[in-house]
């Protein structure tokens, strides 16, 4: 049980409770981490132990890069008790995990294991929810409370680091600034990511801007830079809402869903694909709670059953 210190110093009431629950149903060794290489060496050192996380959506992500990193996540089926804010749980409560601590506790010891698709990119990054890319500088606009990391990173890094390299910036698990403190920042940065419409923009009513990308699923092009694009968005598992004609290879089952927007309100492309590559001007891209970048390519390939996740039956 490895209990993130976000979530000890943001709700200890609730990881006492998801604490209890667990210990009462099962044996448990509980961990409490104090920094990210501490992190690292206590998931190492599991053993035979299935890791339960209790924590956010960021902690989940650090897991899930970490045994990523070590190519073992498929090997080891992961648990999670959410603890935060409801925008900090938001990619929890996607993926099926009950937000509720008791809820979900119980799930972790009568649950059953469900496989997850994930979508890896070309520098080793993951994507478990979903990926959004913004137009043009909206990434790093003032007022956008964003953290910004050099992919395949999963941690992030200072905001006032942002823009200091071509393919991201120093930080994250390795970085100076520790990942356990800005617990205030991380709710304000994950509302902000949620309250974005689907193409991956900011919430606010001013005027959007364009930028022009190539955009090709599994080698057909969506986009092309002759025409600016308001927004991609690409997710695994197909969750995208079908409200329109998809266009691209393949019929569904083990494939990502792309929508490309278009300025002014048209009709967005929507394809399946197994494998996306945008290119173009310097761009930032989202991954579920993180942006990334500038990048002038990346391409995102689906792993179907990449990993295994303890969820509620039925």
């Amino acid at each position: 049980m490895v209990i993130d210190p976000v979530a000890r110093s943001t709700d200890g009431e609730s990881v006492r409770i998801a604490k209890d629950v667990l210990c009462a149903g099962a044996g448990a060794k509980i961990c409490l981490p104090d920094g990210p290489e501490e992190f690292a060496r206590i998931l190492a050192r599991r053993g035979h132990r299935r890791p339960v996380v209790i924590g956010d959506d960021r902690a989940l992500l650090r897991v899930v890069g970490l045994l990523h990193k070590e190519r073992e996540l498929a090997g080891v089926p992961l648990s999670m008790v959410p603890v935060g804010a409801p925008a900090a749980v938001a990619m929890s409560r996607a993926l099926g995990i009950p937000t509720d601590t008791v809820a979900a506790a119980r799930a972790v010891l009568d649950g059953g294991e469900r496989p997850m698709d994930l979508l890896s990119d070309d520098s080793d990054g993951i994507v478990l929810g979903g990926l959004r890319i913004p137009c043009g500088s909206e990434a790093a606009r003032p007022g956008h409370r964003i953290e910004v990391v050099a992919a395949p990173s999963v941690a992030p890094t200072d905001p006032r680091d942002a823009l200091e390299g071509r393919d991201g910036l120093t930080g994250g698990l390795d970085g100076h600034r520790p990942w356990w403190k800005p617990a205030a920042r991380t709710a304000r940065t994950a509302l902000a990511l949620l309250a974005a419409p689907a193409a991956g923009l900011g919430g606010r009513r001013a005027r959007v801007p364009q930028q022009r990308l190539r955009i090709e699923a599994d080698g057909v092009l969506l986009a092309d830079l002759d025409r600016p694009v308001r927004g991609v968005s690409v997710v695994p598992g197909g969750r995208h809402r079908a409200d329109g004609p998809w266009s691209g290879a393949g019929d569904g089952g083990q494939l990502a869903e792309v929508v490309v927007h278009w300025p002014g309100g048209g009709r967005p492309v929507r394809a399946r694909a197994r494998a996306v590559t945008v290119s173009g001007a310097d761009f930032h891209y989202r991954a579920d709670a993180v942006v990334g970048g500038p990048v002038r390519t990346r391409t995102w390939t689906l792993q179907p059953e990449a990993w295994r996740l303890q969820l509620p039956r039925g």
